[in-house]
């Protein structure tokens, strides 16, 4: 194989498809990233077993052929060439880097010793605007589950496409996130749903770009792809029963309040500034008229704020988590929410304001207070 390309393309491509390659494993080649050349250009991969990133690269191919190369050290080498073109060829497992004044021998391994990335069926699909799909996961992926004593599927978020939205659902049993926003289009089903893994979800959200170019979102019968530009990840999807969020969300909760997103988040980390790992305390929020006051008191000593709100609390007293909580305050895309609460052991909703576009929600459930705290 040879091949001629701009090193800042060539960089770009090993970088994208490098991110989920394994940094250790029991199958050599999984640490490398596959380089094919053929007549349209050159096709960049890296692949972990569970997700899988391919990117066309716009080159120049004297001599066709594959060859897999060790991700981090070829990735060094390109990241420091001058910035001009750079020449690779073959000779067996052994290749030639030129560049400029600079020249690399590495040694790399067969392509046929290189796991084939798992074909996806034409299935339902949804065409989306990068930055939005890139704002929806930014916004739920905390909720993702990590699976300490959860449910496998939960460490995926849900992607539920009824009519010309997509509704984006993560929970890890203590809070629940949901995102909702129109598709460009869609082609398949009316109704379909599919949970991506939390961690081929971060790689999307490190691949869009922030702009309304557009990414197609494919559901297979065991995968999920998704096309941006000129890179595809490919991810396995989690397979089981996702937590009925409809059913979950409370409804007809007596207290509703709305407060200024920015002061709130100001008064919970003032709150939390006594708290840490080894210093655990509750937030005891207490939801008065006109007025929100937050405490906290561990070891080293106590603290308290006071939030102006809109409404009357009707003095209801409530312990949060201050991580949990201000995760999803911080979430809200929005310079004003909705608070609606209902009982020291109901969940927390945090919403639009009344009239504005339903396209958020995020839930908290409260945490026991005991005396004293």
């Amino acid at each position: 194989m040879k091949f001629s390309c701009e090193k800042a393309l060539l960089q770009n491509a090993v970088t994208t498809a490098g991110r989920v390659v394994a940094s250790k494993s029991s199958i050599l080649a999984l640490e490398g990233v596959l380089l094919e050349g053929t007549e349209g250009g050159l096709q960049v991969s890296g692949y972990n077993l569970e997700t899988g990133i391919v990117t066309q690269v716009e080159a120049s191919v004297a001599q066709s052929g594959a060859i897999v190369l060790p991700a981090r050290l070829f990735g060094e080498i390109i990241r420091k060439l001058p910035d001009d073109m750079v020449v690779v060829y073959t000779d067996g497992n052994k290749v030639h880097i030129d560049c400029g004044p600079t020249s690399f021998d590495i040694m790399g391994s067969s392509a046929e010793e290189f796991p084939e990335l798992p074909m996806v069926d034409e299935g339902n699909s949804l065409v989306m605007g990068q930055g939005t799909l890139r704002s929806m996961i930014s916004r739920v992926i905390f909720a993702v589950s990590n699976n300490d004593g959860g449910r496998p599927i939960h460490t995926g978020a849900l992607f539920d496409v009824n009519g010309e939205e997509l509704t984006m659902v993560a929970v890890d049993g203590y809070r629940l996130a949901l995102r909702r926003e129109k598709m460009v289009g869609k082609a398949g089903a009316e109704q379909f749903s599919f949970v991506v893994p939390g961690a081929a979800l971060n790689e999307v959200d490190k691949i869009c770009a922030d702009s309304d170019e557009e990414i197609t979102v494919t559901e297979g019968a065991r995968h999920v792809t998704f096309l941006m530009g000129s890179t595809l990840l490919i991810a396995r999807r989690l397979e089981g029963e996702f937590l009925n969020y409809r059913q979950t969300i409370p409804q007809n909760n007596s207290i509703s309040l709305e407060v200024d997103t920015a002061a709130l988040q100001l008064s919970i980390d003032r709150a939390s500034l006594i708290i840490n790992d080894k210093l655990k305390s509750p937030l005891r929020c207490k939801f008065e008229d006109g007025s929100l006051s937050i405490a906290s008191r561990t070891a080293i000593g106590s603290a308290f704020d006071r939030c102006p709100i809109t409404g009357d609390g009707k003095g209801l007293e409530i312990g949060f988590n201050n991580r949990f909580l201000m995760d999803a305050v911080k979430a809200a895309p929005a310079e004003q929410v909705r608070l609606e609460l209902n009982t020291p052991t109901s969940p927390c909703l945090i919403l639009p304001k009344e009239g504005e576009a339903d396209n958020f929600l995020y839930m908290v459930l409260p945490v026991r207070l005991k005396a004293g705290e």
